[in-house]
């Protein structure tokens, strides 16, 4: 990263048909303290009037529009557009609160050897504010066993050294979900994740086309294991801590699928299971 005292900052929305939460989103990056901000929104192929939206703001969007690719695709598209040092995500049914940036990049000019900070966040679910459960508290620094649990990281409370995803690679555009769960694991493998421990955006829940709120996201979240088991990089005692998770997983999605009548789909998960079952076994 440029040492400059205001180093430039690429924000990154990927959507897909939220012209309405867009236009407040867009506002909100916009709206921010910290006046070197490069904005990019990819419309990842709305049929909706997102392109009219973006219209509305001229010059201070750039707008990519492209066919529908999945949320992947479309970051991963906004970090190839970048021109900053700095890459910060905001998914477009949330919002920043204004000092979200200008407390970031005031992080990692305090903190030269950081790669990646987040902030806290104020949960909104069906217009009501909602306190996170415990198994949610965002942690700081080696965060690698706990979220191998569930995702501890939120896209839009990021912020990223750009030259990371030429570290540890782009988002997963195979994911159709849980693409950010096996971004941050990749990362976590690797490298703290620090928390900045104030609530600097506006998560809002509970609305239609979640990602989050999809059904069978265990299945992608065993394929984001198996390949962390075998890209290589992990240290024993990491493998050691995934591989009672992944089981747990499988377990639980294979139980699943035999609720839905999809019978082969849990015995190729079971088969998963147990040959990581008995490798854990062989090591001991």
């Amino acid at each position: 990263m440029t040492r400059s005292s205001s180093p430039l900052v690429s924000a990154v929305i990927p959507t897909f048909n939220r012209a309405g939460m867009l236009r407040e989103a867009v506002a909100s990056v916009l709206g921010q303290d910290y006046d070197r901000i490069e904005l990019i929104v990819v419309d990842d192929g709305s049929t909706d009037d997102t392109p009219a939206v973006l219209e509305t703001f001229g010059s201070a969007v750039k707008a990519l529009r492209r066919e529908n690719r999945g949320v992947s695709a479309a970051r991963n598209a906004g970090i190839k557009a970048a021109s900053g040092d700095l890459i910060a995500f905001l998914d477009s049914d949330d919002l920043w609160l204004p000092e979200k940036i200008s407390v970031q990049v005031d992080f990692f000019k305090r903190n030269k050897d950081a790669w990646i900070c987040q902030t806290e966040e104020i949960w909104i679910r069906n217009g009501l504010r909602i306190n996170p459960k415990k198994k949610h508290r965002k942690r700081s620094g080696l965060i690698f066993e706990p979220s191998l649990h569930l995702c501890l990281v939120s896209p839009s409370a990021v912020m990223i050294r750009k030259d990371l995803f030429d570290r540890v690679g782009m988002f997963d555009e195979t994911l159709p979900a849980c693409e950010d769960y096996d971004l941050w694991l990749r990362i976590g493998a690797l490298y703290p994740v620090f928390l900045i421990d104030r609530p600097l955006i506006v998560k809002r829940g509970g609305h239609a086309g979640q990602l989050s709120a999809a059904p069978g996201l265990d299945a992608y979240r065993i394929r984001s294991l198996v390949r962390l088991l075998e890209s290589g990089v992990l240290t024993p005692d990491q493998r050691c801590s995934v591989i009672p998770v992944l089981i747990e997983k499988c377990r639980i999605y294979s139980s699943g699928c035999l609720t839905r009548g999809r019978a082969r789909e849990a015995d190729r998960i079971n088969r998963i299971a147990e040959r990581y079952g008995n490798n854990s076994n062989t090591a001991q």
